[in-house]
């Protein structure tokens, strides 16, 4: 139940990742509010000594080095500057960090992460891996996107995606995301006096994707709602709760833990390690299209078999990660393709038969096995 979540309590909840966007960390001059991340940290500080694990993903690296090199337009008038104010910005945040959380008696660590990091098995394990050490040693990591080398192909965008994606990463129990709305509403707040707080999603639907395309989001940085729901999908695919709370208060985590409104998203539950991996990845090579029957067959757990494919899109080799779209174009399912583009085009709706009179010795069974294959 909600009422047993709010707040995610130490005693429940053992391992959380808090995100804290720049538009609550700096100020519109481009400097951190100090004062508000003092009350920030001292949240984390009496939760990390309650015994919570905490793991925070920090904004504000490229509003800071805007700033010091007098950049116009807060530093994204171009990549270039982009790059280099989040080269500068970066040290200056790493630094308040680890200077806020060492008087609590804490010791911060810093890890910069591009989307390549987390979309690549190996690199994706070895992050895991040193997440798990840093916990171990009770340090809390402070995560950002990796700005200085990050391009629009080879990035998240946004570090709601990538908290949630950390928190996969981590086997977190648990995501905040802080906001400047206080949770997901039936339509913007700001605009609409109907417009009612939605206390708790068991499940991402069509009506709850639809409440974000319809503008409740803050609008603010470089997130909004939609990729706040994206991100719930992915940390509840993973089995975490997330939840979406107002971080206007000068204690956020502890007036929400009061009683303060939120939202939260309750963490669904069956998914391996490896299917959690697949079910969160933010990019894919190709599309693979499937007719009706051929659906249904995946929902009760069989692999993808070549007879109900109806068309093959993208360019991917054997090995990569594509998604399954039904007929009407929603992707269904995420898997690792046993073919490769061609290969898949050339036996799309066929047999078993025809497909060994096509591709001789070179047969395996599934164009997607279930085993690599996730259901979204």
């Amino acid at each position: 139940m909600v009422t047993a979540l709010n707040g995610f309590p130490p005693a429940t909840i053992k391992r959380l990742v808090v995100k804290i966007g720049s538009a609550l960390l700096v100020d519109k001059a481009g400097a951190i509010r100090t004062e508000w991340l003092s009350g920030v940290v001292a949240d984390l500080a009496a939760r990390a000594k309650a015994g919570q694990q905490i793991i925070v993903v920090s904004s504000g690296a490229i509003a800071l080095g805007a700033r010091r090199l007098a950049l116009p337009k807060g530093g994204r008038g171009s990549l270039d500057d982009a790059q280099a104010a989040a080269a500068v910005g970066q040290i200056a945040l790493s630094g308040h960090w680890a200077q806020l959380l060492g008087e609590q008696g804490l010791t911060a660590a810093q890890m910069l992460l591009t989307l390549d990091d987390l979309e690549n098995r190996r690199r994706y394990l070895n992050a895991a891996a040193t997440l798990e050490r840093l916990l171990s040693l009770n340090v809390i990591p402070v995560i950002n996107e990796n700005d200085s080398v990050a391009t629009t192909e080879i990035r998240f965008g946004d570090n709601d995606r990538l908290a949630a994606r950390i928190g996969q990463a981590a086997r977190a129990d648990a995501v905040v995301l802080l906001s400047d709305v206080d949770g997901l509403y039936t339509a913007n707040p700001h605009t609409d006096p109907d417009a009612r707080l939605v206390r708790e999603v068991a499940r991402i639907d069509a009506d709850i994707l639809a409440m974000a395309d319809g503008g409740s989001g803050s609008g603010m940085g470089s997130g909004g709602m939609a990729s706040k729901i994206a991100a719930a999908q992915i940390a509840t695919g993973a089995g975490a709760h997330l939840a979406i709370i107002s971080g206007l208060a000068e204690r956020p985590l502890s007036a929400w833990e009061n009683g303060a409104n939120g939202t939260i998203f309750l963490g669904q539950t069956g998914k391996r390690a490896r299917k959690n991996w697949l079910a969160g990845r933010l990019t894919v090579k190709g599309w693979i299209t499937v007719d009706a029957g051929a659906e249904r067959a995946l929902g009760k757990g069989n692999s993808l078999l070549p007879a109900g494919v109806t068309a093959v899109s993208g360019s991917f080799a054997r090995g990569d990660v594509v998604d399954i779209v039904n007929a009407e174009g929603r992707a269904i399912a995420r898997g690792l393709a046993e073919y490769d583009a061609e290969d898949a085009a050339r036996i799309a709706g066929k047999r078993s038969e025809e497909i060994a009179a096509l591709l001789g010795d070179a047969v395996r069974p599934a164009l997607i096995h279930r085993d690599h294959m996730v259901m979204l």
